[in-house]
């Protein structure tokens, strides 16, 4: 887990530092840590911005937002802690629906189980 709170930040600064050739500078750097967490900023003059905060190990709370190559505003926010890493971002790719015949037989699965899954179930209800 720490090694993924260690990624995260690496990775958006990865993400988000500008390509060769850039002429980007640093124009703010504001970093912070104590006993209760840690946090900094870093931003740009090409207008790449970094920004996180957090409880080391435990869990981390952040955003960067950049412009791609193509000239788009990218921007993504965060968080990652005991159940990993968790993007959100109107740039990340979406899966394409789930076709309704496949939902119509998962739904024919789950109201018609096999023998063995009432036993189980049978089973369970004794137990408690």
């Amino acid at each position: 887990m720490t090694q993924l709170l260690i990624a995260a930040p690496l990775l958006a600064c990865v993400l988000a530092a500008p390509g060769p050739g850039s002429d980007a500078v640093v124009e703010k750097f504001v970093s912070a840590s104590d006993a209760d967490g840690y946090g900094f900023q870093v931003a740009l003059s090409d207008g790449t911005s970094i920004s996180e905060e957090g409880q080391g190990g435990n869990y981390a709370r952040g955003a960067y937002s950049y412009i791609s190559p193509e000239g788009i505003a990218i921007a993504v926010t965060y968080t990652a802690d005991a159940t990993g890493y968790h993007p959100q971002s109107e740039s990340l790719p979406t899966p394409p629906p789930i076709p309704e015949a496949i939902l119509r037989s998962i739904r024919f699965i789950q109201e018609h189980p096999t023998p063995e899954e009432l036993a189980d179930r049978e089973l369970r209800k004794t137990q408690f």
